[in-house]
């Protein structure tokens, strides 16, 4: 008895076919990875959505001239979590290769990689600064620092430290970067011998936040 053989799918039926079963299977957005890395680490993360587009041109817009930067420049991204104020950065002009990102999640630093190969990506406390970015920095000069630390997690000696800190790694008027949603000031800028300036609400962000710059004074 002959057994009946089926017919083998054309090669060019076999692409279609695990390209629709590619298509069906169910892709996790930032904002899924976003709020998975909250409901484990809430404190940490402080946000329970990425930055909007909105807000990361917003913020990419303190950041100074890139046409100015030379190969020692850099510019310091403290939690940029999936990366959309990094890709903004990127668009405003800053080079990939100049940018340093410091992510606290494991996950994130992966993606943070995946996404941006020639960036610096650093897994580790913000707050803390470690040998692994003093290493990077070392002979390099900061042309800005961008924040999306949520600083009201922590208690107001700490918050004052990043911010201090980094004005004191910058020339003069150098800008700290940071949002906020809420309606007080993270950092009195007094308190670490500096002067704010702040961005109109950005309602297009949820929740809505404004961009907050400290420059030393």
């Amino acid at each position: 008895m002959l057994e009946t053989l089926e017919p083998r799918p054309s090669l060019r039926a076999r692409d279609r076919l695990k390209a629709l079963r590619s298509r069906s299977r169910p892709k996790v957005s930032d904002e899924a990875r976003f709020f998975r890395g909250w409901l484990q680490r809430p404190l940490v993360m402080g946000a329970v959505s990425p930055s909007s587009r909105a807000l990361g041109v917003s913020m990419a817009a303190f950041v100074p001239d890139p046409t100015r930067f030379d190969e020692n420049s850099r510019v310091l991204e403290l939690g940029p979590g999936t990366g959309v104020v990094t890709q903004c950065l990127i668009e405003r002009g800053v080079p990939e290769s100049a940018l340093v990102l410091v992510e606290f999640s494991p996950e994130f630093c992966i993606l943070l990689r995946a996404r941006f190969p020639a960036a610096h990506v650093i897994q580790g406390d913000a707050y803390a600064p470690s040998h692994a970015l003093e290493k990077v920095l070392a002979g390099r000069r900061l042309e800005a620092v961008v924040s999306g630390l949520p600083l009201f997690t922590k208690p107001d000696e700490k918050r004052e430290r990043v911010v201090g800190d980094a004005l004191a790694r910058m020339r003069p008027g150098a800008p700290f970067i940071q949002f906020s949603y809420a309606l007080t000031v993270p950092v009195k800028p007094r308190r670490i011998g500096a002067r704010l300036e702040t961005s109109p609400w950005i309602k297009r962000n949820l929740p809505p936040a404004r961009v907050l710059v400290y420059r030393s004074a």
